[in-house]
């Protein structure tokens, strides 16, 4: 579903590479899990693979179309919740799904019978139409996961998508992409949860200073690391236990 070759990145200005040189394939219907610290080159992968930022270099295909040749078309395959809220805070959550709807191209009738029924699945109907701005963090996660799934996207880019939510929260997002994701949508996931990675991943791969450093399933990257007993182990094991923090 996804082959990268070769792809780098560097800013303007930039001394080191964010994402240098990197290779890798992503089958349809995995749930991919791509893991690393604060810098590592998450965000900016997804951006470039979501056609958000230009590759300084490389090349990726997304269900056999290449992105120089076929920008608009893999836009309509993809959906991205993105690691900030990207919705309109004056605006309800219903009105905030038309708006994203009819952006996909979804009219009238099938707009709001698909708005109605995701708001339902995830326990949202009686705040339908209140502002997003009166949400809790948890309420406003699952609206904008909403807000990337309407189109029935081929593949879907979720920038830790459960990062400050309440557990029930998070319960109900992880069920829901479970969801799509037996009904065909592949998942290209980031996350800091190891634990949540760990159980709901097919497949990861660490990724530090812009390259990938070991990739597989989360259980045989486990038992490929003497000692370890969980992925949090494997990963540090990866990256070093020193700070990474960055402005």
């Amino acid at each position: 579903m996804i082959k990268i070759t070769q792809l780098s990145k560097k800013y303007k200005n930039a001394e080191d590479y964010s994402v240098h040189n990197l290779d890798l394939t992503i089958e349809e219907g995995e749930v991919f899990g791509l893991l690393g610290p604060n810098g590592a080159g998450k965000t900016t992968l997804i951006s470039i693979l979501s056609s958000l930022l230009k590759p300084t270099s490389g090349n990726f295909t997304i269900n056999g179309l290449n992105f120089r040749e076929h920008k608009n078309q893999l836009k309509q395959l993809i959906g991205i919740v993105p690691q900030e809220y990207a919705l309109y805070p004056s605006l309800t959550a219903f009105e905030n799904l038309e708006y994203f709807g009819s952006m996909y191209g979804l009219k009238k009738d099938a707009l709001r019978s698909n708005i109605l029924n995701h708001i339902e699945i995830l326990g949202l109907t009686k705040f339908a139409h209140k502002q997003i701005k009166n949400y809790s963090g948890g309420m406003k996660r699952r609206i904008n996961l909403i807000a990337s799934v309407m189109h029935r996207p081929k593949v879907l880019f979720l920038d830790e998508p459960t990062v400050g939510v309440d557990v029930q929260s998070k319960n109900v997002i992880m069920e829901y992409l479970g969801h799509l994701n037996a009904e065909g949508t592949t998942i290209f996931y980031t996350s800091h949860h190891l634990n949540e990675a760990e159980k709901f991943c097919s497949r990861v791969a660490i990724i530090d200073l812009g390259t990938i450093v070991c990739q597989g399933k989360p259980q045989n990257l486990v038992a490929q690391h003497e000692g370890a007993k969980n992925l949090e182990e494997v990963f540090l094991a990866q990256t070093g236990k020193a700070l990474r923090d960055h402005a």
